[in-house]
């Protein structure tokens, strides 16, 4: 799944074995970018909504943001990231 041999970034060879695996790689970062989304899209709603804000709407937008900022940045993580070309997948990620 990852563009980077479509785009040309890419010699197929595979990464060094201390490298992290994609799909640890992939956790981390949406993980990271939840807490980003959530406190991002708040501070939307916040200025959005002004004083008209209520608890149940800051809580919504809270989660519509986590929910699309980690799974877009996962996303990008799996197609652009060295480390989810296919030989590395089948190579160092282990099926659970």
């Amino acid at each position: 799944m990852a563009l980077r041999q479509v785009l040309g970034f890419s010699d197929g060879e595979l990464m060094r074995s201390d490298c992290k695996p994609c799909s640890r790689l992939m956790r981390q970062t949406a993980g990271i970018f939840t807490v980003g989304g959530s406190l991002g899209f708040w501070i939307l709603c916040r200025l959005h909504y002004g004083p008209r804000i209520t608890v149940p709407r800051s809580l919504r937008w809270a989660a519509c943001g986590a929910v699309s900022v980690s799974s877009s940045t996962a996303l990008l993580v799996r197609l652009f990231s060295p480390e989810c070309e296919p030989q590395n997948i089948a190579t160092y990620d282990k099926g659970k």
